[in-house]
């Protein structure tokens, strides 16, 4: 029963990674009207993406944003802004993964059972069919390692330049 429980907790986990994906690709990612190309920063037409355009694209979403032109953005106008961009994201995950056309996902059309079977295989490091606590634990681990090796470089990004 615990073996059915874990495969179906990685199945499950598996499609959300799958799903995630899918969202991260649709509209609104990085910026929100679809996917930003060299022309839409390169603002002048130059050749080059300064500084600058990158701070006034920024300007500009934060100014979007902020609905009632306080210069703040309060939790009603970020909530407004998220989900603008999840339902551009669950538009265009229906769109890239409705093999029907209906405008509904079934289970079949959703991302299947082979990325969790692949999950599994990297967590399985002995190859023997099972995972056992001590693996599943390496995961965490590697995970763990992975979002604050992220948390890192993105904070190596943000750092002032001198």
């Amino acid at each position: 029963m615990k073996k059915a429980h874990l495969i179906a907790v990685l199945a499950a986990g598996a499609l959300s990674l799958g799903a995630g994906a899918v969202l991260a690709k649709g509209p609104g990612f990085p910026m929100r009207g679809g996917h930003v190309d060299f022309e839409s920063l390169d603002t002048d037409g130059n050749g080059e993406i300064t500084r600058e355009e990158i701070q006034a694209k920024a300007q500009a979403r934060f100014s979007e944003t902020d609905a009632n032109g306080d210069g703040k953005l309060d939790a009603a106008e970020l909530t407004a802004e998220m989900n603008k961009r999840t339902e551009e994201r669950v538009q265009a995950m229906i769109k890239n993964l409705d093999k029907d056309g209906d405008g509904v996902l079934s289970a079949e059309e959703m991302p299947q059972a082979s990325r969790g079977a692949k999950m599994f295989d990297r967590i399985d490091a002995d190859s023997n069919g099972t995972i056992s606590k001590e693996e599943f634990a390496q995961m965490k681990d590697r995970m763990r390692e992975h979002k604050d090796g992220m948390g890192k470089h993105r904070d190596e990004m943000h750092k002032p330049k001198n």
